[in-house]
């Protein structure tokens, strides 16, 4: 079986901006010493690093501009060990990103996609770069749209995330979640329980897993098969500086185990730890344990 994981999605640089709280009080300037930073991120490239951080080989599916920033993407590839060969650089402009948080755990993203909306990825690159991979995550940025049915056809496991959904039949994420083995999301935009939200999930597209975000009160998981479901609690490695990301490394560590175990329950203990000490980093593709990191972490906390 292959065991090398398949991450198509989204590249920018994100620029983070720590503030008092929300909301923001006017003023002309301020001077927030160390609290602005700028780094290479995106869902996309946030998950293939973690995962590559945890031990896993990767094929990376990208776009970014060719543009100056191209050469932060190159050289932040580089440092992560994630192989470029399959981020292109054809758009005009690499998007971008500014995130404000506060010191509670609060965050407001913008994400300027630039026209990454209205490229297409090489049907046949991404074919290629399918073949010897076990699972897909595909990230929900319109490009990888029609690499859904290329992984189906190829019998490939997909995840994807469609983040924060409030409609099962969302216009623009109802085919990632009807193909996904896989789901995750948050349960911030949710119309009901999550648990509600799960069962209907589970009867309008049959979904064999999905892991719902909840913040604070960790997350919840439904395994289809199994007729399971239950609140996983969050746990406590190190205080939270930016929350910016905490999804993101939900679903790697999540994927990286279960690609190596089928089991969904260590799958999501591990992601709980991997998620709650990146949250201790400010940019979102930081703070991700190494493999042997996270094993003695759970160790630590009996996870």
């Amino acid at each position: 079986m292959p065991n090398k994981i398949l991450v198509a999605g989204l590249t920018n640089i994100e620029v983070t901006l720590q503030v008092e709280s929300f909301p923001i009080h006017y003023s002309p300037v301020l001077y927030p010493f160390f609290g602005v930073n700028s780094a290479v991120s995106g869902v996309g490239f946030n998950i293939a690093k973690a995962l590559t951080r945890l031990g896993n080989s990767v094929n990376f599916l990208s776009m970014v501009g060719r543009d100056s920033a191209q050469l932060l993407v190159k050289k932040a590839l580089a440092e992560a060990n994630i192989r470029s060969r399959f981020v292109l650089d054809g758009m005009e402009q690499t998007p971008h990103s500014v995130v404000m948080y506060d010191r509670a755990g609060h965050r407001q993203i913008n994400v300027d996609l630039k026209d990454i909306q209205d490229r297409a990825y090489p049907q046949v690159l991404a074919e290629q770069a399918l073949q010897d991979t076990s699972i897909a995550v595909l990230c929900n940025v319109n490009f990888t749209r029609p690499f859904l049915d290329a992984a189906l056809r190829m019998g490939k496991i997909i995840a994807t995330d469609v983040h924060a959904v409030s409609n099962i039949e969302d216009d623009y994420n109802r085919d990632y979640m009807a193909a996904a083995h896989i789901l995750f999301m948050s349960h911030e935009q949710l119309p009901c329980s999550p648990e509600d939200w799960a069962r209907w999930l589970m009867d309008r597209y049959g979904t064999e897993i999905i892991v719902i975000g909840l913040g604070v009160d960790g997350a919840l998981l439904a395994v289809r098969n199994h007729h399971y479901m239950e609140r996983i609690p969050a746990v406590f490695t190190r205080p939270v500086i930016n929350t910016i990301g905490a999804g993101d490394a939900l679903v790697a560590a999540f994927i990286d185990n279960y690609n190596r175990t089928r089991d969904p329950y260590q799958a999501i203990r591990k992601a709980m730890v991997f998620a709650s000490y990146k949250v201790g980093a400010t940019s979102a593709a930081d703070g991700f344990l190494s493999r042997p990191e996270l094993d003695q972490w759970c160790l630590k906390l009996a996870v």
